[in-house]
């Protein structure tokens, strides 16, 4: 059986198949500044997918079904080779860990569309509810394109899920954060309209956040945060993250991209320390329809940094607040706002608890 390797610093695998590897012999997608970081403990996969037959299952959802009939003590580890999987998948099991080979080396794909007549929450290429998924190394992707509306490459509902070194791709509704409890570290996610969206509570952290060109007569959306009741404890954080053109966009003026627009009367959204490129609009965030949460909604900017920054000419709305103390902003954090500090570190995934 291949053998996983984790890293409490880095949290990713060397494969072996067959023959030994090495401590020096590390995934290409690990960088040659950070492999000195890596200390060693042996776990082994329980169930291997691989294409070419190498592994127990040659897809994701023949895996799952698998592992759904088994009971396990502890934690089920699915290690998927790289390859292109094209299907869609849907994971009830709790505790299950899912590891590919890396970003754009292991990827699931599909094209499920609301043009297609899905509703929004079944176009997901990967939709995963049970509790503390965990997933690092791979690609989600809805190849669905623009003209196709609504086309989502993953939904999560897993309470206390995290995601590291994953990359999520698509135009509208890319990433759907339905539900509960989650977290992003060092991830990449593309799209258009709203493609970050939900009513979970979720902090992106260390990410790489790319608009894409759209349709000509659309305005590009990052978030769209739907809570509705002024007592959840929701919202999309984001925190020391990269926001800027995709390789489509870069140089496009014509289009309009904002930081966000309230889905959900009392949306919630804040921006903290984050570089902002110059393609965000100067007002920075949208209205969903007229008036409507303008004055019940919460948006923050926190020490963002970039040419698109700047909050001099941003929205008036008496929702938005530009965040100048550390005390209010320290409510966004990952262990204020997700607790994070009680269960992320289980995971062996890296992550600021604080500002």
């Amino acid at each position: 059986m291949d053998t996983i390797f984790f890293s409490i610093f880095n949290f990713f695998l060397l494969i072996s198949s067959c023959n030994i590897v090495l401590a020096d012999e590390f995934p290409s997608w690990v960088s040659a500044a950070n492999s000195h970081l890596l200390q060693l403990t042996p776990l082994k996969a329980d169930i291997v997918v691989a294409q070419d037959g190498s592994g127990n299952y040659r897809t994701i959802s023949e895996a799952v079904v698998a592992a759904a009939k088994k009971t396990y003590a502890k934690r089920l580890v699915i290690y998927v080779k790289q390859g292109i999987y094209k299907e869609n998948v849907e994971i009830e099991i709790s505790n299950l860990t899912l590891i590919g080979d890396g970003i754009d080396a292991t990827i699931i794909t599909g094209n499920k569309s609301a043009r297609d007549g899905f509703r929004t929450f079944d176009t997901a290429t990967f939709g995963v509810s049970g509790y503390g998924f965990v997933a690092q190394g791979m690609t989600f992707e809805n190849s669905a394109g623009p003209e196709n509306n609504q086309s989502v490459a993953l939904r999560s509902s897993s309470e206390r899920s995290v995601f590291y070194n994953c990359s999520f791709k698509g135009y509208q509704d890319t990433l759907y954060v339905y539900r509960k409890v989650q977290f992003y570290r060092n991830c990449d996610i593309y799209g258009t309209v709203d493609f970050i969206f939900g009513y979970a509570a979720v902090v992106f952290q260390n990410c790489n956040i790319y608009v894409r060109k759209p349709l000509n007569y659309q305005k590009n959306t990052i978030t769209a945060h739907g809570r509705d009741d002024l007592n959840e404890k929701t919202g999309i954080i984001i925190h020391n993250s990269l926001i800027t053109a995709a390789p489509d966009m870069v140089g496009v003026t014509s289009i309009e991209s904002y930081s966000g627009r309230p889905w959900k009367k009392y949306s919630r959204t804040v921006f903290m320390k984050c570089t902002i490129d110059e393609l965000i609009h100067p007002a920075g965030w949208l209205p969903w329809n007229g008036s409507f949460a303008l004055n019940t909604l919460y948006y923050g900017e926190y020490l963002n940094t970039g040419s698109g920054a700047n909050t001099s000419a941003r929205v008036k709305w008496s929702g938005y607040h530009v965040i100048r103390n550390s005390t209010e902003a320290s409510k966004f954090t990952v262990d204020n706002f997700l607790d994070g500090n009680l269960w992320i570190p289980a995971t062996g995934v890296p992550f600021e608890g604080g500002l």
